[in-house]
């Protein structure tokens, strides 16, 4: 199910059940919406109302966390559980140092300073390297050296595995 439709059976229930509130209560005035709930139809109603809310909220919460699934840390195409060796330091190293200025969907970081690496064509880890060592190009938010070494190396192979994928 594509996920704007995942919305729509969490609101519809509750829009619909606001509005049949909102018609019982507009059903009379004050005097005559306390009169309706001391009567048994009245009782029913609300006791109908908390019945329904008490099952959409804990229902609709165990069929969301039902359908996340068993990924643990990320929405893209490499996952916790098939992140191995210099991967799984990549990530780890491109969220503590990359995910707050760029886009990457794999770790589910939103940057805004630095370029989306999902829309970025072509890149390779020799790009990524070059990132790296060079710095941002020509706007200088991204200081160069920002990682050396085999932490670069590492962060160079994670994004070019999971960048735009």
């Amino acid at each position: 199910m594509p996920p704007s439709m995942e919305w729509l059976f969490v609101i519809v229930p509750f829009v619909v059940v606001g509005l049949l509130v909102i018609f019982y209560a507009f059903s009379g005035g004050g005097d005559s919406a306390r009169q309706a709930a001391r009567s048994p139809r009245g009782k029913a109603f609300i006791w109908s109302m908390v019945a329904l809310y008490v099952v959409l909220g804990l229902v609709v919460p165990a069929a969301v966390i039902a359908n996340r699934g068993e990924s643990e840390g990320g929405t893209g195409s490499l996952r916790s559980k098939e992140v191995s060796g210099q991967l799984e330091d990549g990530k780890a190293l491109f969220i503590q140092t990359c995910k707050s200025c760029h886009t990457l969907e794999a770790v589910n970081a939103h940057g805004v300073t630095g370029p989306n690496l999902d829309e970025l064509g072509g890149l390779d880890k020799q790009r990524v390297m070059q990132a790296i060592e060079r710095g941002g190009t020509g706007t200088g938010r991204m200081p160069p050296g920002l990682l050396s070494g085999s932490d670069a190396e590492a962060v160079s192979a994670y994004v070019a595995a999971v960048a735009g994928r």
